[in-house]
């Protein structure tokens, strides 16, 4: 009876104020997918998940507590989220919210990998540093913000000339997203673990520091040895083989949801 009444009782006004409720959610997820702040919204669905269980279970002491924090972190969630607001405003503005997501097979994915250590063999030999990073799960809108956007297909030639010493571009970070060049010159976050190698410069340093934060894979070419190394993780992986650092590459590129830092064994972090 109440599922009859509340057929009679429906208006196409409602269809259309569900759809757009529904296609506003889509769009904000569109939104935050290629930002960190997706794995923040996981953390608070868990704990409302959590919050319901202990409700149902009659975890008192939990449910209170788990209460309490939420109260906070919805307080906290416009200061969280500052990055993420300001950059759906500035995308609504530009008219560019409904733009569609790029896709990159296999294929060129090994053609982009290729180029890239076709470009760092030449930069280690003539003692050029670079920083290149490879976009994988965990977006990284927040950090290509920083830098100038490229947009621009990947290529050896560019990406030498883009790490070229006193040019505007060559002291930051490349960022690469579906096997193109997405924007250079990027600032990237320095590690603080204090227990690395004095070797390591900032180069070094900032490409660890980005593993730790993301799921990004980042190759380096150190100015002063010439020594190419990539990061996952927050470990750093050096003195390989150009061969492994191309297997490795297309192995994490090929599986993005796995996590598969422990079928490499050709280093640590040092």
């Amino acid at each position: 009876m109440q599922f009859e009444a509340l057929i009679h009782t429906f208006r196409i006004l409602d269809v259309i104020d569900i759809l757009t409720v529904a296609i506003g959610i889509y769009y904000m997820y569109k939104l935050l997918k290629d930002t960190r702040a997706v794995a923040l919204l996981k953390g608070l669905l868990f704990l409302a998940i959590l919050n319901v269980l202990s409700h149902v279970l009659n975890l008192y002491v939990i449910n209170w507590i788990l209460q309490q924090g939420m109260t906070v972190i919805l307080f906290a969630l416009p200061v969280v989220f500052q990055p993420e607001l300001r950059r759906a405003l500035e995308q609504l503005g530009r008219g560019r919210i409904f733009s569609k997501a790029q896709n990159v097979n296999e294929e060129e994915m090994d053609m982009a990998i290729d180029e890239v250590m076709a470009a760092a063999r030449v930069m280690s030999r003539e003692h050029t540093g670079a920083l290149i990073v490879f976009e994988r799960e965990v977006g990284l809108n927040d950090f290509i913000d920083t830098g100038i956007i490229v947009d621009a297909v990947l290529s050896r030639e560019l990406i030498k000339n883009i790490f070229v010493p006193s040019t505007p571009l060559h002291d930051g970070a490349m960022i690469i997203r579906n096997g193109r060049i997405q924007a250079a010159g990027c600032l990237l976050p320095l590690t603080e673990d204090r227990t690395l190698s004095t070797e390591l410069g900032t180069r070094h340093r900032a490409a660890i520091g980005l593993s730790e934060q993301t799921d990004a894979v980042v190759v380096v070419v150190s100015e002063e040895t010439g020594v190419i190394s990539y990061t996952y993780g927050g470990h750093i992986y050096r003195h390989l083989p150009e061969d492994q650092i191309k297997e490795a590459l297309r192995t994490f590129m090929e599986r993005p949801r796995q996590n598969i830092t422990s079928m490499w064994k050709w280093g640590g972090k040092k």
